[in-house]
């Protein structure tokens, strides 16, 4: 099933000219869980990956051998959709309670080579705002499950660019690392439904007159909308001409579908939510921060951004037409279960030469 962003509430290049100077078209993954095969575009599904082609391998010196089991969390999930709505059972409990004691794996070394996960598998032909080298048409993404690499104590993130035709015999089975530091830096299995829409830049990299023009402008469209709340508030007994309560629930229920809706930049028109490739990075906890490439300084874009939620109570004007049913679904909002920095991080590449080091971003 295609997933389809909704239009956006305003047409803000209309209202606002000088914003499409600020534009960037961004591929939305909308991944949502299944199961994928190595010819796809997928979240921590089965890659094409030679079968003669060594594993990538986190040589970092760290605790290994202590953490969460990876069959352990994949079965916890499992456990938790399948009783999803109703109270666990008593073998469902059991089951949940044995996992918390099974955390080691004996034998396993702080030096020792370890299997790097699977995240993502992006091809060209899927994803059209992926920027890579010249010549490869799929990019494979890795990362490090223990959050202790580097000054940001983070996981390790490699990437590997390579032609599809490429590839004949597939690895298979595909290594992975028995552990992970966190249960959230295991990504569940996901299909991808690839979307391409248009952002525009955070308001903080915009120039101060704009800035101070959107302001205003949302200043006098929550005027409006304090102005119709006004005039159309009920009281909270049940007037004459309403019969009962229920006849008023319906009435104030109509009533609220004719208020306008809130509308602001940050969370409506400027930067889509989720799991995208390319597009723009929104800085909304700290402070905009220069990614200059390192070996060139070339100011770096995001690559890749993996998210939490799809969409949250603040961006949920950009929930999927598809998915408007089911929105309160957690395999919708969050889909993937993996959760970095605050809720999100960004890979960010150098645009003159993607095979520079790429640079991390969190928020």
């Amino acid at each position: 099933m295609t997933r389809t962003t909704p239009p956006r509430p305003v047409d803000i290049e209309a209202v606002f000219p000088a914003l499409a100077r600020h534009r960037r078209t961004t591929t939305r993954l909308h991944p949502r869980q299944g199961t994928a095969k190595p010819e796809d575009s997928s979240v921590a599904g089965p890659l094409l990956w030679p079968a003669d082609e060594p594993w990538p391998v986190c040589t970092s010196v760290h605790p290994k051998a202590k953490g969460h089991l990876l069959s352990d969390v994949r079965l916890r999930r499992r456990v938790q959709d399948e009783a999803r709505g109703r109270d666990f059972t008593d073998e469902e409990r059991r089951l949940l309670d044995g996992m918390t004691r099974r955390r080691h794996v004996p034998g396993l070394c702080d030096e020792d080579p370890l299997p790097m996960l699977a995240v993502a598998q992006l091809y060209v032909r899927d994803v059209p705002d992926l920027v890579g080298p010249e010549g490869p048409d799929l990019l494979q993404v890795f990362w490090c499950p223990f959050e202790v690499h580097g000054p940001e104590r983070s996981i390790d993130v490699e990437l590997r660019w390579r032609r599809a035709a490429d590839v004949g015999a597939v690895l298979a089975p595909q290594p992975e690392p028995p552990v992970a530091g966190r249960e959230e830096c295991v990504p569940t299995s996901c299909v991808l439904h690839p979307e391409q829409v248009v952002e525009h830049e955070y308001l903080g990299l915009l120039g101060e007159d704009l800035q101070d023009e959107i302001a205003e402008w949302e200043e006098d469209l929550l005027d409006e909308v304090d102005e119709v709340d006004d005039e159309g508030a009920y009281d909270s007994s049940p007037p004459a001409n309403h019969a009962t309560y229920e006849e008023y629930e319906a009435a104030m229920a109509a009533a609220r579908a004719q208020e306008p809706e809130e509308i602001d930049y940050m969370s409506d028109l400027s930067i889509a939510p989720g799991w995208k490739a390319g597009g723009f990075a929104s800085w909304h906890l700290t402070d905009p921060r220069p990614m200059g490439c390192p070996a060139c300084g070339t100011p770096m874009p995001p690559l890749l951004t993996v998210a939490t939620v799809e969409c949250d109570g603040a961006s949920r004007s950009w929930l999927p037409v598809e998915d408007r049913d089911a929105a309160d679904d957690p395999r919708v909002i969050d889909p993937v279960g993996v959760y970095l920095g605050r809720g999100l991080m960004r890979i960010h590449t150098c645009p003159t030469d993607p095979t520079h080091p790429h640079r991390l971003s969190f928020q």
